[in-house]
Order: C-alpha cells, then sequence, then structure tokens
C-alpha cells in the first residue's frame, strides 16, 4: 500500500473533527418535545456524512473522496443563501481540498488500496 500523503490526512482529520462535532451538537439540539422538527435530524444526517467521509478516506477508499468533495461543494451551495465570507471560506475549502485529493500523489494512493 501506498503511503498515505500528509494533506489526504489533514482533510480526513477535518471530516473527522466536523462530523464528529456537528453529529454532537445537532443530536443535542433534538427535543423530544417537537420529534417532527426535521431540520436537526438532516443536519446530524450531514455530520455523519463527513464523519463516514472521514474515516474511508484513511481507509484509502476511493468513493470517500468523491463524497468528501460533494459534501464540501453542498455546502458551498448552502452558503450562497447565507453571507458572502461564508460563501467564500466554504468555495476556497472545497477547492483546496479538491486540489489535493486529486493531485498524482493522492491518486496513487486511492488507487493502490483497490
Amino acid at each position: 500500500m501506498t503511503k498515505r500523503p500528509i494533506p489526504v490526512l489533514a482533510i480526513a482529520c477535518v471530516y473527522l473533527a466536523t462530523g464528529a462535532l456537528g453529529l454532537v451538537y445537532h443530536l443535542s439540539q433534538f427535543k423530544p418535545q417537537n420529534p417532527f422538527d426535521y431540520d436537526g435530524v438532516w443536519a446530524s444526517l450531514v455530520g455523519l456524512l463527513a464523519l463516514v467521509a472521514g474515516v474511508y478516506i484513511l481507509r484509502a477508499a476511493n468513493w470517500a473522496r468523491w463524497l468528501a468533495i460533494a459534501w464540501i461543494a453542498f455546502h458551498v451551495v448552502l452558503s450562497a443563501f447565507h453571507s458572502l465570507s461564508q460563501l467564500v471560506v466554504h468555495a476556497v475549502l472545497c477547492a483546496v481540498f479538491a486540489y489535493f485529493l486529486f493531485r498524482p500523489r493522492a491518486n496513487e494512493y486511492f488507487s493502490a488500496a483497490q
């Protein structure tokens, strides 16, 4: 197996931390008195997807890097409905993540696992 590139490790750690923190935060917002408030459920699912992407990037699953890019691209679209600064931050993160997840060393890492 090819050695994991440092940027790929860093991105996986960002996804693991973001997913875990987002999942815990949004699950803590769940109130049994209002069980039909699905916003927290959807946000928790998005956090879970980030967690899954981080875990499987570490396991060199090629689909996980595509999930990671789809996840951050989803946030770019969501942030377009918020402030310009959020849009810029998410767009820059998307570009940086795509750059490092699809470089030749990363391609080698993800293809070696198959």
